[in-house]
C-alpha cells in the first residue's frame, strides 16, 4: 500500500474538470501566433470588463499587501441593494464553482444522494462524488430538464436537486412556470440548488422572478456569477441567494478570504456598470444570430441556445476539432457530456465568430 491508496475511493475515481484550452497552450503547440488565435471554448465576455470595474481595479492595486474583507461587506451590501435581499441571505465564492460546492459540503454525505439531468453542467456530479454522495443522472429530454423525470428521481436519501437554468453545454431554458412549478413539488428536505449563471442573457419575457422565489422557498439556493456576462471570468466570483439559515451553513464551510480583494471591488464596480452589461448583452444577441445564420448556410442542425454559446453537431467531431485547432479556433468538445457528436462554441465578436465560420467551412471541405 502507498500512501495515495488511503485516499477514499470516491476521491480517486473522479476525472478531473477540463478547462477549455488556453491561447497560449494552442500556439505552443501548433506553432501559431497567439495574436491570430480566436478562444471560443470557455463561455467567456468577448468584451472584457466593463471601464468602471477597470478603474476600481487599478485603484486597488496599492493595497494588494491586505488581506480581503473576508465578510465581504461591500460586496454584499452592493448585491443585497440590486437584488432586493439582505446581506444574510449571500454568500460569496471563488466563481460560482465554490458556493456550488460549498451547497455539496454543507448537505451531502456518503449516506445520501443528489439529482441533476443528463447533460447538465460537468461540476454537479464532481462536487457529488467529491462528499462521497450517490449522482443520479436523470434522462434529458430535448436535452434540457425534464421535470416529471427529476421528481419520480427523488429518493428517501436524497438531499440536493442541480438545475441549471439556462444548462451549459446545451443552452436549454425550463420557461418560468415549469421552473416554478417543479420548485414546488421539491420536498423542503432537499436542496434545491439553480443555478442561473447566463441569467443575464434572458429576455424579460423567459426570464423567471426566481429571486422573489426566496420568500417563498427556504430550500431554495440560486447560484449566479460575475464570469459571464459581467467579464471577470479571470477573476472568480460568484455568489449565492438563499434563505439566511442555509446561507449561514454554507459559511461555515467557507474558506476565509476566498474572494480577493480585487475581484470584490470589481464586482461592485460592475454590478453598477448597466451600460456595458447591455452592450455585452446586446453583443450576444447579435452574435447568436450572426452564428445561427452561418451554421445554417453550412447545413448543420443546433440545439438553439438561451445562452452564451451554441452546440452544435457535426460528424467525426474529434477530427473537426483538430483541424479547427490548427487553423487557430479554439471550440470545445462536450463528449464528456453525453453529446459525442456536437461541439460548442461560445459567441464572440463579429470578426471572431465570421472566422469560425469561415474556418468550419474550410474544414468541412478538407
Amino acid at each position: 500500500m502507498e500512501l495515495c491508496d488511503f485516499a477514499p475511493g470516491y476521491i480517486r475515481a473522479i476525472a478531473p474538470y477540463q478547462p477549455g484550452k488556453p491561447i497560449a497552450e494552442l500556439a505552443r503547440e501548433m506553432g501559431l501566433q497567439e495574436t491570430g488565435i480566436v478562444k471560443l471554448a470557455s463561455n467567456e465576455n468577448p468584451l472584457g470588463p466593463g471601464p468602471a470595474a477597470l478603474a476600481a481595479i487599478r485603484a486597488c492595486l496599492p493595497e494588494l499587501a491586505r488581506y480581503p474583507d473576508g465578510n465581504g461587506f461591500e460586496l454584499k451590501a452592493a448585491l443585497a441593494k440590486h437584488y432586493g435581499v439582505t446581506p444574510e441571505q449571500i454568500v460569496l465564492g471563488n466563481g460560482s464553482n465554490d458556493v456550488l460546492e460549498f451547497a455539496a459540503r454543507a448537505f451531502l454525505t456518503p449516506n445520501t444522494s443528489a439529482i441533476y439531468s443528463q447533460h447538465a453542467f460537468a461540476v454537479y456530479p464532481l462536487v457529488v462524488q467529491a462528499m462521497g454522495a450517490r449522482g443520479i443522472e436523470v434522462p434529458a429530454r430535448d436535452f434540457g430538464n425534464d421535470p416529471q423525470a427529476l421528481l419520480d428521481a427523488i429518493e428517501d436519501d436524497t438531499r440536493m436537486l442541480f438545475i441549471a437554468n439556462p444548462n451549459n453545454p446545451t443552452g436549454t431554458l425550463l420557461l418560468p412556470d415549469a421552473l416554478l412549478r417543479l420548485i414546488e413539488h421539491i420536498p423542503r428536505t432537499m436542496l434545491v440548488v439553480l443555478d442561473e449563471a447566463y441569467y443575464e442573457y434572458l429576455a424579460p419575457e423567459v426570464a423567471a422572478d426566481s429571486i422573489a422565489w426566496l420568500k417563498r422557498f427556504p430550500h431554495l439556493m440560486i447560484a449566479r456569477t460575475f464570469s459571464k456576462a459581467y467579464g471577470l471570468a479571470g477573476l472568480r466570483v460568484g455568489f449565492a441567494l438563499t434563505h439566511p439559515a442555509v446561507a449561514g451553513l454554507l459559511n461555515r464551510v467557507r474558506q476565509p478570504f476566498n474572494v480577493s480583494s480585487v475581484a470584490q471591488v470589481a464586482a461592485v464596480a460592475a454590478l453598477a456598470d448597466t451600460a456595458h452589461l447591455n452592450r455585452s448583452i446586446a453583443l450576444n444577441t447579435a452574435g447568436m444570430q450572426q452564428i445561427c445564420a452561418g451554421l445554417k448556410r453550412l447545413g448543420l442542425t443546433f440545439i438553439p441556445s438561451f445562452g452564451n454559446f451554441l452546440s452544435f453537431r457535426i460528424g467525426n467531431t474529434s477530427t473537426m476539432y483538430q483541424r479547427l485547432l490548427q487553423r487557430g479556433v479554439i471550440v470545445r468538445p462536450v463528449a464528456n457530456y453525453g453529446m459525442p457528436d456536437y461541439l460548442r462554441v461560445s459567441i464572440g465578436l463579429e470578426a471572431e465568430n465570421e472566422k469560425f465560420l469561415s474556418v468550419l467551412a474550410s474544414a468541412i471541405q478538407e
